[in-house]
């Protein structure tokens, strides 16, 4: 069928060539005597048998050409079709437009090549972007126009930044932290997992390391959970980032376009975020706050677990991993003693606790 078309696509191209251009070669023949010259219809017969035999030889060609542009047409994305055609025809409007002012001049090559060759110029780059930033444009007309409706008040927008899209990175799925967190209700919003997140937990996941790959199938169980049985709503972004290559800048790109917030426990990561202003929430920051608070003169009953690094110290920690330096608690070891909190120290790695033994309280 299709090669049927292309040789009806010769007889017509044939004969419209054939009344065109066909009088003009009979005259630079000198065969101005032949009838045909004053018949458009057997010009256009003559034109299109000429053509009809080039069909022999050319038409394989034409097909294998149009076959193979199908091909690649069907085994592309939809969104990179999409976003190439709107491109080209950007390209095409904006050449149709620079094009419209040149007719009035009057030199052949400015109204003739010059015009063919911005259509193509223009066409072909108006295709290149709406091709390769596709992804950007895709993640402007779906998850950031869900998100940007626009609010009548102050109180409105503040419940918006409530629902804004919460972005996952590796650390903080592979943590696991994250599940209980949501399972409460703490957060609100949707779920955003990007797509290169989930490869790059994919590739953990592989890896010929045990603790990585036991980390990795970890992340995986818990994206799992946070699936099938929290409430919130979970989203895959699909998109990418082709011009770069670290996992933690895309993060900071996709929130920038989304302008949603990013939810790790990466302590540079969380840097990052600050100095490009992006919002982001801190797993760890979380935990140090709801710690207890635990002031000066308070009682609290430990087991000491080792000793410190000081001469006669020991350790103790709290349910929630709070470290507890006990000076002379080292001949404690292993038993439960009530301690009195001298002072507390915060600290990048957390809250630190340093308290004596009430024992020796009480004697002095």
């Amino acid at each position: 069928m299709l090669k049927r078309i292309v040789q009806l696509f010769f007889l017509v191209v044939g004969g419209t060539l054939g009344i065109m251009f066909l009088p003009d070669l009979l005259a630079l023949m000198k065969v101005e005597h032949l009838s045909i010259l004053n018949n458009p219809y057997m010009l256009a017969i003559v034109g299109a048998l000429i053509f009809f035999i080039m069909t022999f030889w050319a038409v394989d060609y034409v097909v294998d050409v149009i076959r193979w542009m199908e091909e690649s047409l069907v085994k592309a994305p939809v969104t990179d079709i999409l976003f190439g055609s709107l491109g080209l025809i950007f390209g095409l409007v904006v050449a149709f437009l620079v094009v419209m002012p040149l007719k009035a001049f009057q030199f052949q090559v400015v109204n003739t090549v010059l015009p063919v060759f911005l259509t193509i110029l223009l066409g072909y780059l108006g295709f290149q972007v709406g091709f390769k930033k596709r992804h950007e444009l895709m993640s402007l007309f779906s998850i950031s126009n869900r998100m940007a409706k626009k609010k009548g008040n102050e109180e409105e927008n503040e419940s918006q930044k409530g629902r804004a899209l919460k972005i996952l990175d590796t650390s903080v799925i592979i943590d696991g932290r994250i599940a209980d967190i949501c399972q409460t209700g703490f957060l609100e919003g949707t779920i955003v997992i990007p797509r290169f997140v989930l490869e790059e937990l994919q590739h953990i996941a592989d890896s010929s390391d045990v603790l990585k790959r036991n980390r990795g199938r970890r992340g995986l169980d818990i994206l799992n959970r946070i699936q099938k049985e929290l409430e919130m709503k979970v989203e895959i972004y699909e998109g990418d980032f082709d011009d770069i290559q670290e996992v933690d800048s895309k993060l900071v790109k996709l929130a920038k376009l989304t302008s949603g917030v990013v939810v790790t426990n990466d302590f540079n990561l969380n840097k990052v975020c600050e100095l490009q202003n992006v919002r982001v929430l801190n797993i760890n920051d979380l935990a140090n706050a709801v710690k207890p608070v635990v002031l000066p003169g308070e009682e609290l009953n430990v087991q000491v677990i080792k000793d410190g690094k000081e001469h006669n110290q020991g350790v103790a920690y709290l349910d929630d991993g709070t470290m507890i330096v006990v000076e002379d608690g080292k001949e404690y070891i292993g038993k439960r003693v009530d301690v009195l909190v001298t002072s507390v120290l915060q600290t990048s790695a957390g809250r630190m606790i340093f308290a004596k033994l009430k024992l020796l309280q009480k004697a002095l």
